[in-house]
């Protein structure tokens, strides 16, 4: 399943000019039984399968060893972290994409069936990832997004430099609205602002837009920001 649609585009050149890197571990080679077990039925009953904690245990350890001093952190960064892709995790967010840049990566697992046994997350340093209010068939789609979100970050993926600082969530805001040619286009024009070469006009035009988008589309950003910001009205 990987590298998949990370082998695309500015993903996959980046990948292929060794900007960022990927290691796969299939799960299976840490399994104790000639069947590649990885999974067995609940305790107490129940549909679905649990992956078991001793062979997730083995392969997280053999990652972990195997990944040290692999990646360069950035300067006070905390050490990488293990992620767990779950429903009941800590939100996605652009922060926690930030984190594991200047943490120089992370190693993460993509669950299946039911989950993992909670005894695996008690004994590792594991931390719960939620990608949103849903539930998927296994965390593989939701390392995409994350690894996808992190990639673009680095240093010559994005074709401008400032690409990675004026879009959504870069100051707790969503992006304000974009334009291209045709300048006419069935009876609707372009803000006359864009078009006066103006800087500092576009500049503000383009806060007030996405002060304005925010506060109607994501109260919840909106409160965020207005509580950092001096004569913000909430």
């Amino acid at each position: 399943m990987f590298p998949g649609p990370l082998g695309q585009s500015l993903a996959g050149r980046a990948l292929q000019q060794g900007l960022w890197s990927l290691a796969v571990v299939d799960i299976r080679d840490f399994a104790r039984d000639k069947h590649r077990t990885v999974d067995d039925t609940p305790f107490g009953g129940g549909p679905g399968m649990v992956m078991r904690p001793d062979v997730l245990a083995a392969a997280i350890d053999a990652t972990v060893t195997g990944a040290a001093g692999a990646a360069q952190p950035e300067a006070g960064a905390a050490e990488q972290p293990l992620l767990y892709f779950s429903p009941r995790g800590r939100r996605l967010d652009q922060a926690l994409v930030h984190e594991v840049k200047a943490a120089g990566g992370a190693t993460l697992l993509c669950g299946r069936f039911e989950g993992v046994d909670e005894r695996l997350l008690e004994a590792r340093p594991v931390v719960e990832v939620s990608l949103g209010d849903f539930v998927l068939s296994g965390g593989e789609i939701a390392a995409y997004a994350l690894i996808d979100a992190v990639v673009r970050l680095l240093p010559g993926v994005m074709g401008a430099e400032e690409s990675g600082t004026e879009e959504s969530f870069a100051d707790g805001l969503l992006e304000y609205p974009q334009y291209t040619r045709p300048q006419e286009w069935e009876g609707r024009g372009v803000p006359e602002v864009l078009l006066s070469g103006h800087h500092g006009r576009i500049a503000a035009w383009r806060r007030e837009m996405a002060e304005k988008i925010t506060a109607l589309r994501r109260p919840d950003l909106w409160k965020r920001y207005a509580g950092r910001k001096p004569g913000v009205k909430d």
